[in-house]
Order: C-alpha cells, then structure tokens, then sequence
C-alpha cells in the first residue's frame, strides 16, 4: 500500500473515532438531563470500544512512522493525527466521567435551571468537535479557528452555571449534587478546549506552525 493510500485509510478511521466521540458527548449529556441510569451505563461501556478504535489508530501511526518514513507534509499529517486520536479518547474518558457522576446522583431532585445551563454547554462541546473534526477534514483553517468563538461560548455557559451555583448550594438538600455538577461542568469545559486543540492541529498541518489560537493554554490532559 502506497503513503497516500495508508494515510487516507488512517484518515478515515480517525474521523470514524470522532464521530465515535461525539455520540458519546451526545449520550452522557442525555443521560445527566433525563436521569436516565440505563444510558448513563451505555455511555460507561461504549468507552471500551473508543479505546480499542484508539489503540488501532495509534498502532497504525506509530507503524507508518516506522516503516515508511515520512517527510514534509506527510509527517505533519501523522503527528498531527496522533495527536488529535489522543484528544478524542481523553474526550471520551470525559463523557464515561460525566455518565458516572450523573448515575451517582440520578435518585436527587436536580435543580432544572443548572441542569439547563450543563446542557447548553453539552450541546456546545458536542458542536465543537463536529465543527473540529470537519474543518481537519476540509483543511479549513478559518473553520478551526472559530473554535475560539465557540469556545467562548461554554466559558460565558460555565460562568452562568457558577453563578447560579451559589444560589443553590445554600439549600443542603443540592449539595452534594452541585459539587458532582461543578466537576461535570468542568469536565464538559475541558470537552470544548480540546477540540480547539484539534483546530490547532489542523493549523499547524496547514501552516507548518504550531500556535495556540488564544492565549489560554490547553493541555492535552
């Protein structure tokens, strides 16, 4: 098989793991908003999956950097893909955190307009790796950098969460679900930041350059 060949079959499986990831940001946050115990396991299960896809993927790019030695564009394409295969599978180490958290606390009355706020920022990440993983595909680097606008968003949804979080946390009865629901949100947070990680990736295939799009820093963590 031909570089080319290869790297496009790399390529597809790696866009295959996107949308692998996006159906579970989808499903946790279902399951957080309707209680639902039975998706939330759903959710907890299909990590396995993820992480067999993301071992193929990374056993393919480690395979093609060792027999075929790439140059130039080629290996930018490789370095960026092994990257980005890392940023999708800790993203779905996110969503089996956010299905756990939700199962812990699905027998506690939420509160509706903090529940509402999670969803919208849910909503958002779920956007954000589309919007990442189609402009990777496209190679549309104006279409990675409005990552930051939409970023921007979740941040503006995370600030209106806490807000309103302090209102409810003075009732005892919300407690411990609020403080489950402050690490949701930031794991919902870290969701969207990757996927500006993505976009810089597409960047830096692009450009040869590596540059962080904000002054933000966003750690493959």
């Amino acid at each position: 098989m031909s570089i080319d060949s290869a790297l496009e079959q790399v390529e597809a499986q790696l866009q295959e793991m996107g949308q692998r990831v996006s159906s579970a940001v989808h499903g946790a946050i279902r399951a957080l908003e309707e209680r639902d115990e039975e998706l939330a396991g759903e959710v907890i299960a299909f990590d396995d999956e993820v992480d067999r896809h993301f071992l193929a993927i990374e056993h393919q790019i480690q395979s093609l950097l060792a027999l075929q030695t790439p140059v130039a564009r080629d290996l930018r394409l490789l370095l960026a893909m092994l990257h980005i295969n890392l940023l999708l599978e800790r993203s779905a180490d996110g969503c089996v955190t956010i299905a756990k958290l939700s199962r812990l606390v699905s027998d506690v009355e939420p509160d509706p307009a903090l529940v509402e706020v999670l969803t919208e920022m849910g909503e958002r990440a779920e956007e954000m790796l589309r919007v990442a993983l189609d402009s990777f595909s496209r190679r549309d680097l104006a279409g990675a950098e409005s990552l930051v606008e939409l970023d921007e968003l979740i941040d503006r949804a995370n600030r209106r969460f806490v807000e309103r979080l302090v209102d409810v946390m003075a009732a005892e009865e919300f407690r411990e679900w609020g403080l489950r629901m402050v690490v949701v949100a930031r794991t919902i947070e870290r969701i969207g930041d990757r996927a500006v990680d993505i976009g810089e990736q597409t960047a830096y295939l692009l450009t040869a350059e590596f540059r962080e799009f904000t002054d933000a820093s966003h750690p493959v963590s």
